[in-house]
């Protein structure tokens, strides 16, 4: 008789931030993914700053004797800790596992129904689509191909009905949060609303909150939202399905 081996054990690994909020962000959304898949073992590590480090994480399951890991970087665009830290810190692994590092979250179509809930929780309705600007306030990057994957989900936002969506960004390149929201309203339209596209709390999105002081709505972050927790396990599923990278076996 053949038994069957273990699923591999997920591990989430988020950035990290001296905020409290930002990990208290990250578990729960850890959490939600873990209760739609019962029985599929979770982990969250950070790159820096919190508790438990991705080494710390990583010891800890080989001294357990876990064989199979699907890392997944906690990132919604392929810039500098996609591409160098993560693989680097995955690299240092003890040799007895075997780690896939999964994509990263972004682009998907759940991220754009995950920024239409926050958009909606935060006081629109589908009704105010053709009269809203939306400003999508990302981090920032000084990747190029992480800028443009902000202005493409800028551009799939805008198919979704709304009357025009312009990026931002809170660091490394322009526009600004504020400059964004100005030029919205210099088009003419009604209503301006900021949909910040970042996971959790900290320092760059309590900034593109100051720069939302002269919109009309400001959305939370992504954080927990169902699609989000769900886009966890797709990323998941594709790693397991050949989708990922194997960087230690």
């Amino acid at each position: 008789m053949h038994l069957l081996s273990p699923a591999p054990v997920l591990l989430v690994i988020a950035h990290g931030s001296r905020d409290p909020r930002h990990a208290a962000t990250v578990r729960a959304l850890v959490d939600r993914a873990a209760a739609l898949r019962p029985g599929l073992r979770t982990e969250t590590a950070f790159l820096d700053f919190n508790v438990p480090s991705v080494g710390a994480v990583l010891e800890r399951l080989a001294a357990e004797g876990v064989r199979d890991v699907v890392a997944l970087p906690l990132l919604l665009t392929r810039a500098f800790h996609a591409k160098s830290d993560v693989p680097a810190v995955l690299r240092q692994a003890p040799p007895s596992l075997r780690i896939r590092q999964a994509p990263v979250l972004g682009p998907s179509p759940l991220l754009l129904s995950a920024l239409e809930r926050r958009l909606y929780e935060a006081g629109l309705t589908p009704a105010d689509k053709r009269s809203t600007g939306v400003v999508l306030a990302s981090a920032g990057s000084s990747d190029p191909e992480a800028i443009a994957v902000i202005a493409d989900v800028a551009r799939e936002l805008r198919r979704t009905g709304w009357c025009a969506v312009r990026p931002a960004f809170a660091s490394a390149s322009p526009p600004r949060t504020e400059d964004a929201v100005r030029a919205l309203r210099e088009t003419g339209v009604s209503r301006v609303a900021v949909a910040p596209y970042v996971l959790a709390p900290g320092r760059l999105p309590d900034r593109i909150a100051a720069g939302a002081a002269d919109a009309d709505i400001l959305a939370d972050v992504l954080g927990p939202a169902p699609e989000v927790a769900r886009l966890l396990l797709t990323r998941y599923d594709e790693a397991r399905a050949g989708a990922g990278v194997l960087v230690a076996a």
